[in-house]
């Protein structure tokens, strides 16, 4: 997960997919709970870190200019809580090369915190514990601890319980996104849709097309609401919706960014060339998702 290079280390930041999202309740502390099951991608960001006498974020890569400044940017906080956790002076250069759309529903801000949790306790020499990183994850957000395992996992609660998901084929995908930003508060705050009942999940598929069939019997419960907040994730839905050979297409998070599922990476890859002569303002990428299947 990590490269060493002398006394820098460079670790990649998986994007982040919901496959579905149920939202379960509404607690007293007036935040929702969720049931997802969540997969990671082949493309992401990228972060190095190294030594220095201060905490510095540098940035760059194609989204680099729609990231909030430095101290209220989630990369640095997570290296604050870090610091604060173990009662050291954070010192570190991070480099961030932001190549995921920021707030588009595949996790860009947690994945970047996840992986910088576990960067910098490797520069810092800090345990690597997954028990005391999940501490200080939970308190960042809700994606954080799951991108801090960044495998195949169900996820209940408000993030916080997370069990694996074992047997996910290994697929390909298009990720599409408008161009759009969408504030998950804003989405989450539209929502007014009934509550999902949790459900057991089977697990252990042998085939894509038999995982297709069985996750096409749960639903981002979200869309509404996205599609309230930005309408032109509608667009976005149908246009991955009707491209040959996809096998479902679906908002991941709270969007704006929707993927659209295949069997081959062929299949994906004529899809997305078909979309970006279409649209070609909007950021779109073939993907493998990452398999557990044993």
């Amino acid at each position: 997960m990590i490269e060493n290079s002398n006394i820098y280390s460079s670790i990649f930041a998986p994007a982040k997919i919901n496959l579905y999202l149920h939202i379960t309740a509404k607690s007293s502390n007036g935040f929702h709970t969720i049931e997802s099951l969540i997969a990671f991608a082949d493309i992401g960001d990228e972060l190095t870190v190294g030594p220095s006498s201060g905490l510095y974020l540098n940035t760059n890569g194609p989204f680099s200019q729609d990231l909030c400044s430095n101290e209220s940017n989630l990369v640095i906080k997570a290296a604050k809580a870090l610091a604060k956790f173990y009662a050291i002076t954070p010192e570190a250069i991070i480099t961030l090369t932001k190549n995921l759309p920021v707030s588009s529903g595949i996790g860009g801000g947690s994945t970047d915190a996840a992986s910088v949790l576990y960067a910098l306790s490797t520069l810092w020499k800090l345990p690597t514990n997954s028990n005391k990183l999940h501490k200080i994850a939970k308190k960042l957000g809700a994606d954080v601890p799951v991108c801090l395992i960044r495998s195949p996992s169900i996820v209940r609660g408000i993030g916080e319980k997370i069990s694996p998901f074992y047997g996910l084929p290994e697929m390909w995908c298009v990720l599409a996104n408008p161009g759009k930003p969408v504030s998950t508060q804003d989405v989450f705050a539209a929502y007014t849709e009934k509550f999902s009942e949790p459900r057991s999940i089977k697990q252990r598929f042998t085939t894509v097309r038999e995982f297709i069939n069985y996750l096409s019997n749960f639903n981002n419960d979200l869309t509404k609401a996205a599609i309230q907040i930005s309408p032109v994730i509608s667009t976005v839905l149908k246009e991955m919706s009707s491209k040959k050979n996809q096998l479902l297409t679906r908002l991941s998070g709270s969007g704006a960014t929707c993927y659209a599922l295949f069997e081959d990476k062929m299949s994906a890859a004529s899809a997305a060339n078909e979309l970006k002569l279409k649209y070609p303002e909007w950021w779109v990428q073939v993907a493998r998702i990452e398999s557990n299947a044993q």
